[in-house]
Formats: C-alpha cells, sequence, structure tokens
C-alpha cells in the first residue's frame, strides 16, 4: 500500500527508511540528510529523457523511460527489501512526481508498505529555507579563542555530555582557516550544509539554545544562514584560551593524523606569501624540511594567527564567561555549571 506523506508528517514517523530515486548527480548535489540513492534513471539516462520530453513529446519520454527503467527493477526491488526492515521506505524524488511514483508502484505491487513524500526533495528544501528565514529563534552561545585553544574539542565533549552543542566546522567539512580543509576530503554544497545544519537543530528541539564555535559567516565553500549567523553575533560570548604549550601540542596532532598532510601543509602555506612574504614563507617551508613540527606551528601562531584574531590570552571582561582550558576537565566542568546556572537559568526566568 502507497502512503502519501507531507514534510511536516515526516518528522513523526519513527526510524524512516529515506530513498532518493534521483540521478546520482542530483542525489550528491543534495538531498535529506541521510537518504539512501537508488537511482531510477542515471545521469546520462535522464537528460535523455529530459531531451526526449522537451524536443520530442512527454509520452516519447515516457516509453524511452520504461526502457531504461525496466532492466533495474529486480534490483531495486531486492534492495527495498533489503533496507525495508530498519524502518519504513520513504520515497522521493524533485517534486513527488512520476520517478517515485514509478517505483513505488511496483513495490507496492509485491506486497511492501511505502510511504511517498509530497512535494519530494523540493519540498523538503523549501522547508529548511523557510526555517532559517523565519524560524530560526534559538538563543546562541559562542565559544571564541584563539587557535588551537580547543573549541571543537570542548563542542565534542559538551555533546558527548548531553549538551546542544553543534560543531559547523564538521558539517562544512572545514576547519575554517587556510588550513582548514587539509586531510578532509570535499565539502558539502551549500544545499546540503543547510540541510545538515538543520537536522542537528531540530535533535535539539526540547533546547532554547544552541552551542557553537566563532565562525566567520564563510566556513570553507559554504556560508552560514544569515539568521543564524546574526544569531552567533548577537548571543552569549565565551572566551577559551589556553597555555601555548597546549595549543602546539593540539595543533600538531589534529593536522598530521593524515599521510599525505605535510605536503597539503605546504600548498596552503603558499597562500600565505601575499600576507607574510617570501622570507617568512621560506623560514616556514625549511622548519617543515626538518620536520620541526612544533616550532613550525608555535611561530605560525605567534606570528600570524594570534595577531589575525586577536583574542586575549587570559581573562576578559569583554566575555560574558571566561574558560581556561589549562585543566581540561576543570575547565569543562565550569563552563558546564555556567550553561546550567546561566545560559538554562536565564530561559526559565524568561518562560516564568
Amino acid at each position: 500500500m502507497i502512503k502519501e506523506i507531507t514534510v511536516e508528517e515526516l518528522e513523526d514517523l519513527a526510524n524512516p527508511v529515506l530513498i532518493d530515486v534521483r540521478s546520482e548527480g542530483e542525489y550528491a548535489e543534495a538531498t535529506i540528510p541521510g537518504a539512501l540513492n537508488l537511482p531510477l534513471f542515471n545521469n546520462e539516462e535522464r537528460a535523455k529523457v529530459g531531451t526526449a520530453y522537451a524536443q520530442v513529446s512527454p509520452a516519447q519520454a515516457r516509453k524511452l523511460g520504461l526502457e531504461f527503467v525496466s532492466p533495474k527493477l529486480p534490483d531495486l526491488v531486492k534492495k527495498a527489501e533489503e533496507v525495508q526492515a530498519e524502518g519504513p521506505l520513504v520515497f522521493f524524488c524533485w517534486r513527488g512526481g512520476m520517478r517515485s511514483k514509478s517505483v513505488a508502484s511496483v513495490l507496492d505491487l509485491m506486497g511492501m508498505t511505502v510511504y511517498r513524500l509530497q512535494g519530494g526533495y523540493k519540498a523538503y528544501r523549501r522547508k529548511v529555507v523557510e526555517y532559517f528565514e523565519q524560524g530560526f529563534n534559538k538563543h546562541v552561545v559562542v565559544l571564541r579563542g584563539n587557535t588551537g585553544v580547543g573549541k571543537t574539542e570542548i563542542l565534542r565533549k559538551l555533546r558527548a555530555h548531553g549538551y546542544p552543542a553543534i560543531d559547523l566546522e564538521k558539517l562544512a567539512n572545514n576547519r575554517g582557516s587556510v588550513f582548514g580543509a587539509i586531510g578532509l576530503g570535499d565539502a558539502p554544497s551549500q544545499k546540503t550544509f543547510e540541510s545538515m545544519l538543520f537536522e542537528e537543530i531540530k535533535q535539539f528541539s526540547e533546547y532554547d539554545y544552541v552551542i557553537v564555535e566563532c565562525e566567520s559567516r564563510r566556513i570553507g565553500r559554504v556560508t552560514v544562514p544569515e539568521r543564524f549567523f546574526e544569531g552567533m553575533q548577537s548571543g552569549t560570548q565565551i572566551l577559551v584560551y589556553d597555555s601555548l604549550e597546549h595549543r602546539v601540542a593540539r595543533l600538531v596532532e589534529e593536522y598530521t593524523q593524515f599521510p599525505d598532510s605535510i605536503p597539503q601543509i605546504r600548498m596552503a602555506l603558499d597562500r600565505l606569501v601575499k600576507l607574510l612574504g617570501h622570507d617568512r614563507i621560506d623560514q616556514y617551508h625549511e622548519l617543515l624540511n626538518q620536520k620541526e613540527l612544533g616550532e613550525f606551528t608555535r611561530r605560525l601562531l605567534v606570528e600570524y594567527y594570534d595577531k589575525l584574531y586577536g583574542y586575549p590570552n587570559e581573562p576578559s571582561l569583554s566575555y560574558e564567561f571566561c574558560l581556561n582550558y589549562e585543566e581540561a576537565e576543570l575547565g569543562l566542568r565550569e563552563l558546564e555549571r555556567f550553561l546550567e546556572y546561566r545560559v538554562d537559568g536565564r530561559r526559565e526566568a524568561s518562560v516564568s
């Protein structure tokens, strides 16, 4: 039996298995986070069907589509059967049209219960856009501090302890600097980034706030939604600081865990020539040649990054809370107390 379901109703469906039947190219550009791809047409077939529809007739396009799809049906059914035990199957295409309807009809004939998303991915995309334009109203707590103080590490630990912490750099697959993409691979599309952020926020619906690391509006190739970024600028600002020794060790460990990290660091370093000059960049390259990674990192922090960002490396009255992260566990407990009594407390006071 085929059941039509809206985007809003999808949120109430327990453990849905989302299946995107669009081409692999459409899927790679953007999909609903977590969706599987079982394409009815591949990229080339989709182009041919589209050309036939536009230049010949809709009937000819349907005939051509049938030729492409028929040999694939047994495999599509088999794959659907393999995942149906994980939860209810929800099929979608671009606008909830012929592609999802065709697959759902075949599976219905095979005796499977399937859902079809009304409006397809386009309806989901509209919901995400509307949320960031009209519906985002959470308070944002922002961790600020110089490079290497452990902001991302703190977010990870807070999340493990149940706090609504969101790692924007992880979603963007970029650390937000000239060295930001090292070892991380391809970045998501803008639509995918926004969808993942939307889903992250939904996970913390019981909270009136979220916690993030300070970022510029652009992180690598993606851009933080305007209203979310405005919330970051006006939210609770927390300063994180740590010793230079700890910062160097943390960065060396993070950036050298990948097999080809040093060549990537060299390439990124050359993009700083206009800012730092050839002589200094040559000195940095020589430190890399000598495998002096600690000294390389220390100098880059002191001579470039600390001057660029300009955060204090000590307590400052300019922030609502200052976190000394030299003793990590102690600092984390103090931050959690601040969140519970100042951020949660403020929320409860406003409600009462």
